[in-house]
């Protein structure tokens, strides 16, 4: 089975950008609490950077190409699946976040949000028809628990999530873009 479909190569491209934003994003937040050593925050900061040269030329060759068609072009179907998945995200996760807070678990903050970002994947894969977001949604869920269990004594369960999903959102992100860019050069 083909994990990547270069029918909406633009669509691939943008899936650089995003897991590159996420990357960075996670690696900040796995800033919260890391092991003492400088080496994890020195880790931290590269897999952010890293993000950010994921994030930059796929935003600008996005944007080049902006006109080339998608899965989820306005006024369609998977449109409407799209913005109703990514609300359902939004919602369950201010949710579930308030309730963690609230019952005490600030800690499980960070995992709980990770599990959304990696399960609303799964919808996602269907939406582009892309299969490969079925595989960034196994690894950043499975990422999830895991920082779920991980011992907290020795780092938050935000670390883990960053330490451990940082790499998932850039290395699919990178495949995703590189796929886009050769995609498009023919087109």
């Amino acid at each position: 089975m083909m994990m990547i479909d270069q029918a909406f190569p633009r669509d691939l491209v943008m899936i650089g950008a995003v897991f590159g934003l996420a990357a960075f994003i996670w690696s900040g937040w796995a800033q919260e609490g890391p092991p003492g050593r400088a080496v994890f925050r020195v880790i931290l900061g590269a897999l952010s950077v890293c993000g950010l040269a994921l994030m930059v030329p796929s935003i600008l060759l996005s944007i080049r190409h902006w006109d080339e068609a998608t899965a989820i072009a306005t006024g369609t179907t998977t449109f409407t699946v799209y913005i109703v998945i990514v609300w359902a995200e939004i919602i369950v996760g201010g949710v579930l976040g308030f309730l963690a807070i609230r019952s005490g678990h600030s800690d499980w903050v960070a995992p709980l949000i990770f599990a959304i970002v990696g399960i609303h994947f799964f919808a996602l894969a269907m939406v582009f028809a892309q299969p490969v977001l079925h595989l960034a949604a196994a690894l950043l869920t499975v990422v999830a628990v895991v920082a779920l269990l991980l011992p907290r004594d020795i780092a938050a369960p935000s670390f883990w999530c960053g330490l451990l999903g940082a790499p998932v959102f850039l290395s699919i992100g990178l495949w995703c873009l590189m796929a886009g860019r050769d995609a498009l050069a023919v087109s």
